[in-house]
């Protein structure tokens, strides 16, 4: 099964700065060769069911090995039956309908 997530891992007890939490994760989903965008509260990751979640334990592992204690982790979890659907998609579906900008 295709999946699109969106996941924000957020240790607890590093300090008020995360980013260097935040860019070993995504140095692990670029590593698994998975599809995803950064953004500012996240990143949205798309690939097979299994690949998706074991990325997300992958972060923890290694969020938790750079001396986190605690980690707290949002996901939105999107899959469809009728086709796959890809994050480029999703996001050219919603700015064709947008209003251009001055």
């Amino acid at each position: 099964m295709h999946v699109i997530i969106d996941i924000c891992v957020v240790p607890i007890g590093v300090g008020v700065s995360v980013s260097p939490h935040v860019a070993a994760c995504q140095k692990v989903i670029g590593e698994a060769g998975l599809e995803h965008r950064l953004h500012a509260y996240g990143t949205n990751v798309e690939g097979p069911w299994d690949e998706v979640m074991a990325v997300v334990k992958r972060c923890h592992e290694v969020v938790h090995d750079m001396g986190a204690p605690r980690i707290t982790t949002t996901m939105k979890i999107s899959t469809r039956t009728d086709r796959v659907q890809h994050l480029d998609e999703k996001v050219a579906s919603v700015t064709a309908r947008t209003p251009e900008r001055d």
